[in-house]
């Protein structure tokens, strides 16, 4: 079973635009938000140069992961950016961003996260406050009403405006799913066992997230929940363990069913049923596939793993041209557990539909691929 990788080399590709038009934009907002000196501007500057006309040039830091990345990259050195697949060039280049700005370099950006005015400004945007503050309603729904909508929470946490909302805006998040549903996500959890769930983007979607692990343990679906976060900053917003903490702050300081929340994670975090780790591999520029031997038998001994958000969905299945109607089964037969993908469309690699969805999304004319108006819930039993 194989498939072309995606990479970034044709002109108006989606790879290709994020490369172009995406990380300029980002690189701008970066400078925008922190009193970056020339020589990090410069860096900055050199780098998105490198990245869109150049070749794959060294790491030239003595950073801790180094000698991870200087085997991640060996083969690649020396040739052109544009022969890269997606996944790598867009870890690798977010790998360089780091060193550019300084985090791993004894000075005054060591150790600071450069999006983390973004994830801020996340957290504190009405909009999450508002959803947030809808986690109230929750108290007045059926069991399975409420399983509900926890999980298109979970699923569509990136997108405060329908996080939360337990009338009108959960047909919505229904209707925008096109795969799966809340009933089979659920059904994984027969019995009670070690959760694990890696966690994708920082501020609204992790608070999900959290609300997501504390119905697992509530509910008794789970004994313990391990959260995998990323290492470093990684993708603009992806979660970090201190974003863990600037959330569960975040939520303790609320009023209601969220502050609730954020207290009774607070205290599972003490207790030890819930467990934060950050593995290396977690910022590998390469699929699930390749993960190391530790990692994998982390994730063969839980009853079920959650993968969140698009990226670490692209990493499950392989971000390949796949026909969208490969079985998700196949796609993610090299897993060692029972698992399920929740995952709003932001790139273009996707499996697992039925026929007649993937060709009437097709016909649609929409970018349904990579615009994040779809989603799904995926499950499997692994190898």
């Amino acid at each position: 079973m194989d498939a072309p990788l995606i990479t970034i080399e044709e002109p108006g590709s989606f790879g290709w635009r994020v490369f172009h038009e995406r990380h300029p934009a980002m690189v701008e907002q970066l400078c925008a938000a922190h009193p970056f000196g020339p020589d990090v501007r410069e860096r900055l500057d050199a780098l998105l140069r490198e990245t869109t006309a150049g070749v794959v040039e060294p790491l030239d830091d003595d950073a801790p992961d180094h000698d991870r990345w200087e085997a991640w990259t060996a083969e690649r050195i020396g040739r052109p950016w544009a022969e890269s697949s997606f996944l790598w060039a867009e870890s690798y280049f977010f790998r360089k961003l780091l060193a550019a700005t300084g985090y791993f370099a004894r000075g005054p950006w060591r150790g600071v996260d450069p999006f983390a005015p973004m994830k801020r400004a996340e957290l504190a945007n009405p909009s999450t406050a508002e959803t947030l503050g809808a986690l109230d309603g929750l108290a007045g729904l059926s069991p399975a009403d409420r399983d509900a909508a926890v999980v298109l929470a979970a699923v569509w946490g990136n997108r405060a405006d329908l996080a939360f909302q337990l009338s009108a805006g959960a047909d919505v998040a229904r209707a925008g799913l096109i795969a799966g549903s809340g009933e089979e996500f659920w059904s994984l959890f027969e019995s009670s066992g070690q959760v694990h769930l890696v966690a994708d983007n920082a501020a609204g979607e992790l608070a999900a997230d959290l609300v997501l692990v504390d119905r697992l343990l509530a509910t008794g679906r789970a004994d313990q929940v391990v959260l995998h976060v990323k290492p470093d900053p990684y993708y603009v917003s992806d979660a970090t363990p201190n974003d863990v903490l600037e959330v569960l702050g975040h939520l303790v300081g609320l009023p209601g069913e969220a502050g609730e929340v954020g207290r009774r994670v607070r205290d599972a975090l003490r207790s030890g049923e819930i467990e934060v780790r950050a593995h290396p591999f977690f910022c590998a520029p390469m699929d699930f596939s390749a993960m190391p031997e530790d990692l994998r038998g982390q994730f063969s001994s839980a009853a079920v793993t959650i993968f969140k958000g698009d990226l670490n969905y692209r990493r499950l299945v392989g971000d390949r041209h796949w026909p969208a109607t490969l079985a998700f089964d196949d796609a993610v037969s090299h897993f060692p557990g029972p698992l399920a993908a929740l995952r709003v469309l932001k790139s273009e690699v996707v499996v697992g539909l039925d026929r007649g969805t993937a060709s009437a999304l097709d016909a649609s004319g929409e970018p349904w691929r990579t615009e994040g108006s779809r989603a799904l819930i995926q499950t499997g039993p692994g190898s």
